[in-house]
């Protein structure tokens, strides 16, 4: 028995300090994770503002081009002569779609609402014809990017709205899922 005494406590001795050990491991990790996850909130709020900051300068390039009719024209990206006025509209037609656009994804609004605003701006014949007119340059867009995925959900609604004979247009067309 005496002899087994001190291995005994040996054991002990080497079951606690590998206790204490997995214990503060186990505090180290968890340590990082909440680092981790304090990192991954800071880069989204980060995201967030960055699409912010572009949201407006977009507004005040836009701005720009609206009130002066030789900076519209740098912006004349569409198909066929517009006249300055149409151009004006249609560079307004962009401010309006963008600025749901980044509502949504900045989470402002979800998927459905942005559905539903959209099919409330197609209801105007310009903004339609904006629409039309933007097709070329949409299709430069990297196909899995969010815009561009709601572009083709914007361009399924439009061919809804246009096919629809019902005087309710507020429920043509279903949203997609994500």
């Amino acid at each position: 028995m005496r002899g087994l005494a001190p291995a005994a406590v040996a054991g002990f001795g080497l079951l606690a300090g590998a206790l204490a050990a997995l214990t503060a491991q186990r505090h180290t990790i968890d340590s990082l994770r909440i680092r981790l996850s304090c990192l991954e909130e800071a880069a989204r709020t980060q995201q967030h503002a960055n699409l912010a900051n572009q949201q407006r300068l977009h507004w005040e390039l836009l701005s720009k081009a609206i009130d002066n009719p030789e900076l519209a024209e740098v912006l004349d990206v569409f198909k066929g002569p517009l006249s300055p006025q149409r151009r004006r509209q249609f560079l307004f037609a962009n401010a309006l779609y963008t600025n749901q656009l980044f509502a949504y994804r900045v989470g402002n609004i979800s998927r459905e609402e942005f559905f539903g605003l959209v099919r409330g701006l197609l209801q105007n014949p310009i903004v339609r014809d904006y629409w039309y007119a933007g097709q070329e340059q949409r299709a430069t867009i990297a196909d899995e990017s969010d815009e561009a995925k709601l572009g083709r959900m914007v361009d399924e609604l439009l061919r809804q709205l246009e096919d629809t004979d019902a005087d309710e247009w507020w429920v043509v067309g279903e949203t997609p899922p994500d």
